[in-house]
C-alpha cells in the first residue's frame, strides 16, 4: 500500500466504517459540490432565471419543476453502489468550460434563449463531474444528465406538428367518408369548421412523452438497444396518439352536432386520451422488463478526502472559467445604450408605383421591437394586381429586440380576422438568382386572401432560415456591429390558387429588391 493510500481515509464494503467514515469522505466533497453549483448558478444567474420563469408560465414545461428532484431521487436509488465511491475532485472536465462557454456567449449575444439554457445545464453538467471525479460522475451519469430535461426546447416543432396533425385528420375523416374542405390548418365539414392550432400540436404529448419514457426506459431496462426502443416508441406513440385525438374530437363534435367537444371539454378529452395511451405503452413496455444491474464491485474505498487546500484550488479554477463568459459578454453588450429611431423611406423602381394614401387591405405582420418601419402599397404602371411591401428595420438588437423571434409572426394566433392557413419554404426565381423565402397563406373572414412571402436581410444576406440569420446575428456582434438587420414582407391578393399572386410578388422583387437593399442601409447609415 502506498503512503498516499495509508494516509486516506477507507470505508471497508460491510460499513464497518460508520457514519463517521463516511462523512469524512462524503462530507467535504458534498459542501464542494453545493459551493460548485451556486457558483456556476450565480454567474448564469439571468439564465438560470429565464428556465424557472418558463416552467413558472408555460403548461408545455411546467414538468420542469420535477426535474431537480427526479434527478435526486434517482442518485437516492443508488445510494447502494455509493457506498463503495467517493468524491475525488479533478480540474480536467472543466476544459470543457471552453466550448460551452463560448455557446452561452454565442446565445446571449444574438438573444437565443434555448442555446443559453443548454450551455447553462452543460456548464452545471461538467461543474457536478469535476468535483465528484470520473469514477462516480459514471456511476451517476444518468441522473446528472438528465438534468437536460429541465430545459424548455421544442418550439421549432409546433408548426410541423400542427401540419401533421392537420394531414391525420383530415386523411382518417376522408377514410369515414365525411367530404372535407382544407386549407392548411383549417378544414370544413358539414357539421362545422374547425382548425389545428398551436395547443392542438401536441407538443405537450411529446415533450411528457418524451421526458417519461427516457426514465422508465432507464428505470426499466439494462440493455441499450431496449432503451433504444423504447424512447423511440416514447416519441412515435404520442404523435400517432394526438391525431388520433383530434380526429375523434372532430368525430364527437360532428356525431353531436358540434355540441360535445367544442369547448373546454375537448381539452379535457385530450389528456385523459393521453393518459391513456402513456398508461398501455408504459404496461406493454415492462413485458420485457431487465433484470436489475449489478452494483459496483464491493471492496474497501481507499480515497483521500477533499482537503481543504484541494477544494480551494478548484474553487479557484472554476471561478476563473465560470465567471470569464458573463465578463465578455458584458464587454461585448451595449449596456442599455439609447438607441434612436430609423426612419426609412419607401424604395421606388422603375414600372412600379407607389400609392402612398391606399389602404387596400388591412393586415399588417406582427414584428416587436424595430427600430423602424414601413408599410407601403404599390401597382405596376400599367395597373394590375396590388402589392404590400413591409420592412421593419432593427439598428440595435437587443431583449426584446430580436429579428428572430417567436413574437414576430405574420398573423397572431387569436387575430380577430385574420388566420395563417399554411407556411412552407420556397425558393422565388429572380431574374438576378433564388430567393429563399417563407411563405405565407392567409385568409380573412369576410374571403379575402393574401399570398405573402417574408425573409430577413442580416448585413447584405437574404435568409429565411432563422437559425443562419442568428448566425449571421453572432458574427456582426462578435465583429463589434450591432446586429444590424431586417425583416421584409411583401403581399398579393389572389382568389382560389396563388399563382398569378406568384407572379406579380416575382415580378416586384425584380424591380425593388435593390432599392429596398438600399433603403435599409441608408436607414441604418442615419445619424443616431
Amino acid at each position: 500500500m502506498t503512503d498516499s493510500t495509508k494516509q486516506g481515509s477507507s470505508i471497508a464494503a460491510d460499513g464497518d466504517a460508520g457514519v463517521h467514515g463516511w462523512l469524512s469522505l462524503w462530507g467535504p466533497g458534498l459542501l464542494l459540490l453545493v459551493a460548485a453549483v451556486a457558483l456556476v448558478t450565480l454567474a448564469f444567474h439571468q439564465t438560470a432565471l429565464s428556465i424557472l420563469s418558463i416552467w413558472e408560465r408555460s403548461e408545455t414545461y411546467a414538468h420542469g419543476f420535477l426535474i431537480v428532484p427526479i434527478s435526486l431521487w434517482l442518485v437516492w436509488e443508488k445510494r447502494a453502489g455509493l457506498k463503495h465511491l467517493a468524491p475525488k475532485p479533478t480540474a480536467l472536465p472543466l476544459a470543457f468550460f471552453l466550448p460551452l462557454g463560448f455557446g452561452w456567449l454565442l446565445g446571449y449575444l444574438v438573444d437565443v434563449l434555448v442555446v443559453q439554457q443548454f450551455a447553462y445545464v452543460g456548464l452545471l453538467v461538467v461543474t457536478i463531474w469535476a468535483v465528484l471525479g470520473h469514477r462516480l460522475a459514471r456511476f451517476l451519469a444518468f441522473p446528472i444528465l438528465f438534468l437536460f430535461f429541465g430545459v424548455p426546447v421544442g418550439e421549432g416543432l409546433v408548426y410541423p406538428m400542427m401540419n401533421f396533425t392537420a394531414d391525420f385528420t383530415v386523411g382518417m375523416l376522408k377514410l369515414t367518408g365525411i367530404p372535407v374542405y382544407r386549407e392548411g390548418t383549417f378544414f370544413t365539414i358539414p357539421s362545422g369548421q374547425w382548425s389545428v392550432v398551436e395547443a392542438c400540436s401536441g407538443m405537450r404529448y411529446l415533450i411528457a412523452s418524451v421526458t417519461l419514457g427516457v426514465l422508465f426506459a432507464y428505470l426499466t431496462y439494462t440493455r441499450w438497444w431496449k432503451r433504444a426502443l423504447f424512447v423511440v416508441f416514447s416519441i412515435l406513440v404520442p404523435i400517432i396518439a394526438n391525431g388520433l385525438r383530434a380526429y375523434m374530437i372532430v368525430m364527437i363534435g360532428h356525431l353531436s352536432d358540434m355540441k360535445l367537444a367544442v369547448g373546454v371539454d375537448h381539452l379535457i378529452y385530450g389528456w385523459v386520451f393521453f393518459g391513456i395511451v402513456i398508461t398501455i405503452m408504459f404496461v406493454v413496455g415492462s413485458i420485457w422488463r431487465d433484470p436489475p444491474a449489478p452494483l459496483p464491485q464491493p471492496g474497501p474505498v481507499a480515497v483521500e478526502p477533499v482537503t481543504r487546500q484541494g477544494a480551494l484550488r478548484l474553487m479557484l479554477v472554476l471561478a476563473v472559467c465560470a465567471l470569464f463568459w458573463p465578463a465578455a459578454a458584458w464587454a461585448l453588450s451595449d449596456h442599455g445604450g439609447k438607441v434612436m429611431p430609423v426612419t426609412l423611406q419607401p424604395p421606388q423602381a422603375a414600372g412600379w408605383e407607389l400609392r402612398p394614401d391606399a389602404e387596400i387591405w388591412d393586415w399588417r405582420p406582427r414584428v416587436v421591437g424595430t427600430d423602424g418601419s414601413l408599410y407601403a402599397f404599390y401597382r405596376q404602371d400599367d395597373g394590375g394586381m396590388p402589392v404590400g411591401l413591409y420592412v421593419g428595420v432593427y439598428r440595435t438588437q437587443r431583449q426584446g429586440a430580436e429579428l428572430v423571434t417567436s413574437a414576430n409572426v405574420m398573423v397572431t394566433e387569436q387575430h380577430p380576422v385574420w388566420n395563417d392557413i399554411m407556411v412552407r419554404p420556397r425558393r422565388a426565381a429572380l431574374g438576378a438568382g433564388e430567393l429563399a423565402l417563407e411563405q405565407h397563406l392567409l385568409s380573412s373572414h369576410r374571403g379575402e386572401r393574401l399570398l405573402v412571402w417574408t425573409w430577413y436581410l442580416v448585413g447584405d444576406r437574404h435568409t429565411a432560415n432563422p437559425y443562419l440569420a442568428k448566425l449571421l446575428e453572432a458574427k456582426s456582434r462578435l465583429m463589434g456591429d450591432h446586429g444590424e438587420a431586417a425583416l421584409i414582407a411583401v403581399a398579393a391578393p389572389y382568389d382560389e390558387k396563388p399563382e398569378a399572386a406568384v407572379a406579380v410578388l416575382s415580378s416586384f422583387l425584380d424591380a425593388m429588391l435593390p432599392p429596398i437593399e438600399a433603403a435599409v442601409e441608408q436607414s441604418l447609415r442615419a445619424e443616431q
